[in-house]
Formats: structure tokens, sequence, C-alpha cells
């Protein structure tokens, strides 16, 4: 999904983001060569895995509002205090990968424009 949502990106920066060793990353990338995925890797300073153009995971019968409503429910500050902050990024980066082109950058704008601040509302003035 990671692919798919941000096009090339490095073994390492999986890794990094995916919290484990480059082997695990080399191993996952061969997994999916072998389950049909079509990963293209590319050498070099400017290289990295992506998918092949064209290939892209589906995600059937979801509105933009809906994909909008998901995507509020990912709130950083509740979502960190439940110890779910990871989980939430991993199930945002699959939808952002599955949604349509026209419904990302809706997407994304709901995630980068709305704040809430609940601890203020509970403590005294």
């Amino acid at each position: 999904m990671t692919l798919q949502a941000r096009g090339r990106v490095s073994a390492q920066s999986l890794a990094d983001e995916c919290a484990v060793s480059l082997r695990t990353i080399y191993r996952d990338i061969d997994a999916l060569s072998a389950a049909g995925v079509p990963v293209q890797s590319e050498r070099g300073a400017e290289g990295g895995y992506r998918l092949l153009d064209g290939y892209r995971a589906r995600l059937n019968g979801l509105s933009s509002q809906e994909a909008e409503a998901l995507f509020l429910a990912g709130l950083p500050g509740p979502v960190q205090a439940l110890g779910l902050g990871a989980v939430m990024a991993g199930a945002q980066t699959k939808l952002l990968a599955a949604l349509p082109v026209e419904l990302r950058s809706t997407a994304e704008r709901m995630r980068s424009r709305f704040h809430l601040d609940a601890p203020t509302w509970f403590a005294d003035a």
C-alpha cells in the first residue's frame, strides 16, 4: 500500500516506516513478487521499489464522504492515547493507496486541516 500511495520508495525508507530490518523488506518484496504483485526495483542513489504503472489494489463502494469520515476517525491525539497510533497510520496508508486519485487530495486535505484539541476542554480557566 505504501508503494501504491507514494510511488518509488527506498528499502531503507520502508524499513524505517515499518520498524523492521532491511532484510525483512527484501523478504517482503520477494513475497509480493511471488504473489503476483508487479514490484519493480531500481538501482542507484535515486532508486528504490515501485509498482508497475497501472497496478492498484481495489477499494470498492466507498464514497468520497465515507473516505473523509474515515480520515477524521484517525485524529492523532486520541488515537495515540489509546496506543493505536501505528495501527491507524497503517490503516490510513492503505486507504489512501486504494482511493482513486480524485479522492486522495480530499482525504489528505481532511487529514491535514482538522485538529482536535480535547484536553483544553476539560481545563479550568
